[in-house]
């Protein structure tokens, strides 16, 4: 008699979920897409190079525009165009925050940090996280970047300015960068794992790119046993111990000084003139705001390890990319090059030579350029979230469960609301154009309560360091941008490196930081 209740009660479990999925596919179906198979949907459709899936997505964007689907096995995923559709989904202070699947493998790495946790856990992170991007912290961080601009220069000089792939020269720049912001610590004073963390940076983010693009491949028991596994795993320990070791010295460090630089961390008064010179050594850096959380009990180290990576991770790729187009763009456009170096020049002199994160506010017309190159180039080409709940969309009604593929690349790029929208073009982003224009049609740093925390810090980096390669020389392209063959991946990525050239003016100054 139990045993028959059980089977019941399995039975009628089963029986309502089943017209659960029947309703959902009956809502996923009515959107448009390419035609499927039954049970596996379009999932021989997506097995093919990261080239073709990247030309795929442009032509489903066109082709089915606002709005197009796809099956892989019984998971649904809607890639939508439309800003309103967007709003909907990416402005809902609660719902819709969940990231969708290809995120799950970034948790060996960055566990469930900003980027990947949901529900309290990120509302919890994102409110502690806020303060290290405030102007007081970020204003610290100016002459990391001014140094690492002048650490390019030299670089390029060096090698007498020409480069044969863009991409890997920008990234060990960015990665110091980042380095040097979220954990105080320059690669450059590592020694011997210099080499081993860049290459596991680079490694793992490979490893991790392969399994978002081919998941029907690799399940977690199967990969743990392959060389790809095996790597992944050492790859891993080389980043989880550097971090460890990092956290664990800069905690000493703060024990040692009784805290005092951990004080006033998150207000504006100001560490006493006496005591600059040994902040200098050991520059306060976003770890240092998780230490003083964790002081108060709200942290873990290993939850101070989630998200230094997590900021490791994110502020790194990204940046480099945009650098790497922003080149290529204001290369090809000497005239806009032009105006820029005029515009630093100028900034430069009336400053003695000196540059601020005052200075770089009033780079403006570099900023529009910066912004325009991201919109025709975002770092990240799409973003993607499960729906927690049904969305009535414009178009059609999208149920619950589905993941939403944003494709960012191509809502930049539509007409209806960027005119002639693969032509240059610095003065969309004037003021009075930003205004008449929907604010979700433009996204480099996503939009709503999960943007990039991180943007103002990333857009400061990014007119830093073009601000000292522009001020010190004419940039010349190699390769053009209308050559570059794309691929998916999670960052915009080109199938051959990308080369340029770096014409030294001749200067008698760097910049300086005041």
């Amino acid at each position: 008699m139990i045993f028959a209740l059980f089977l019941l009660s399995v039975f009628l479990v089963l029986l309502y979920y089943s017209f659960q999925y029947v309703k959902f596919a009956k809502l996923i179906n009515k959107i448009p897409g390419l035609p499927s198979l039954p049970i596996i949907g379009h999932s021989i459709d997506l097995i093919c190079s990261q080239e073709d899936l990247w030309k795929l997505q442009r032509l489903c964007c066109k082709t089915y525009y606002p709005m197009y689907k796809f099956w892989l096995g019984p998971i649904a995923f809607v890639s939508v165009h439309d800003p309103d559709d967007l709003e909907k989904v990416l402005s809902s202070p609660k719902e819709h925050l969940s990231k969708g699947y290809m995120y799950t493998f970034f948790k060996p790495w960055l566990g469930t940090g900003l980027l990947i946790s949901e529900g309290t856990k990120w509302h919890k992170r994102r409110r502690i996280l806020t303060p290290a991007f405030h102007f007081k912290i970020l204003k610290q961080f100016v002459e990391i970047l001014i140094n690492e601009g002048n650490r390019m220069t030299k670089s390029l000089k060096d090698i007498k300015g020409s480069v044969d792939d863009l991409m890997f020269f920008v990234s060990e720049h960015s990665l110091n960068v980042i380095c040097e912001t979220a954990m105080g610590t320059s690669l450059r004073e590592m020694g011997k794992f210099e080499y081993q963390y860049r290459e596991a940076v680079h490694e793992i983010g490979k490893i991790i790119v392969y399994r978002v693009m081919r998941p029907w491949l690799t399940p977690d028991i199967i990969f743990a046993l392959t060389s790809e596994g095996r790597k992944h795993a050492k790859y891993l320990k080389i980043l989880h111990s550097f971090t460890d070791k990092i956290i664990a010295e800069r905690k000493k460090y703060h024990e040692s000084t009784d805290g005092r630089f951990l004080i006033n961390i998150n207000n504006d008064k100001n560490i006493a003139d006496d005591e600059v010179t040994e902040v200098t050594k050991k520059r306060l850096a976003m770890l240092d705001l998780l230490i003083a959380v964790a002081r108060n009990n709200e942290m873990n180290d290993l939850d101070i390890r989630e998200e230094v990576d997590t900021f490791m991770f994110e502020g790194h790729d990204t940046v480099a990319m945009g650098l790497t187009f922003a080149i290529l763009m204001l290369a090809e456009h000497k005239d806009v090059q032009e105006r820029i170096r005029n515009e630093v020049s100028a900034l430069m002199q009336a400053n003695e030579g000196k540059i601020t994160i005052s200075t770089l506010n009033d780079m403006t017309y570099l900023e529009r350029c910066l912004k325009e190159s991201l919109r025709l180039y975002p770092s990240v080409p799409f973003i993607s979230r499960v729906l927690s709940e049904d969305v009535n969309m414009k178009s059609y009604l999208v149920p619950s469960g589905t993941v939403l593929h944003i494709n960012i690349y191509d809502i930049h790029r539509d007409p209806n609301f960027w005119p002639n929208p693969d032509v240059f073009d610095p003065d969309r982003f004037l003021p009075e154009r930003i205004q008449k224009r929907h604010p979700y049609s433009y996204l480099p740093f996503s939009a709503g309560p999960r943007n990039c925390i991180g943007q103002r810090f990333a857009m400061m980096e990014l007119k830093a360091i073009m601000a000292s390669l522009i001020y010190n020389f004419y940039l010349e392209p190699v390769d053009y941008l209308k050559d570059l063959q794309f691929k998916t991946d999670i960052i915009s990525r080109v199938t051959k490196p990308i080369r340029a050239r770096f014409v030294p003016i001749d200067r008698t100054d760097s910049f300086k930081v005041m």
